[in-house]
């Protein structure tokens, strides 16, 4: 198998670990049977994805419309767009920060479209360099702290309605 496979290979696994969950019984980043970001989001309710766990944090949405963000930048480079990047306004991806019902469904059938995009560009890309590569691999680890950042926000909204 050339590195370039093996690469691309190994980045594919870990993608779908983060958004998908772990497919079998190897678990690299999370924990045997988590279910990944998607299925975590899928999950919750447009009410928890918009409460604030404590003042002047941001919001469950708004974690997710900015994964989302990074993931449509990721995809329009992908379709062959040279430098998406150069007019980014990531500031903007923080700003969605209460959906309803419908909003957060259609954020996290977005989101899970954009990452199964994602997940089939590293899977079927032939020519990585060391600026593509580092991007991929910074696509992993960008998403997993969003991951583990989502989970701490539902942890302290559990303590915060915990009947004391």
């Amino acid at each position: 198998m050339s590195t370039d496979a093996i690469f691309r290979s190994s980045l594919s696994t870990l993608l779908v670990e983060i958004f998908d969950g772990p497919p079998g019984a190897e678990a690299f980043i999370l924990n045997p049977k988590d279910p990944g970001l998607a299925r975590q989001m899928e999950s919750i309710s447009a009410e928890t994805a918009s409460t604030r766990p404590m003042p002047g944090q941001t919001t469950i949405a708004a974690h997710l419309d900015h994964v989302l963000y990074g993931l449509t930048l990721l995809n329009r480079w992908a379709d062959g767009e040279e430098n998406p990047w150069a007019t980014a306004d990531w500031s903007a991806s923080w700003k969605r920060t209460v959906v309803n019902e419908a909003q957060w469904k259609d954020l996290c059938g977005r989101f899970r479209d954009g990452a199964a995009r994602w997940k089939k560009t590293v899977a079927t890309r032939t020519d990585w360099n060391p600026l593509t590569a580092c991007g991929a691999i910074a696509s992993c680890a960008h998403t997993a702290y969003h991951l583990g950042a989502i989970r701490q926000i539902l942890a302290a909204m559990n303590a915060n309605t915990a009947p004391t």
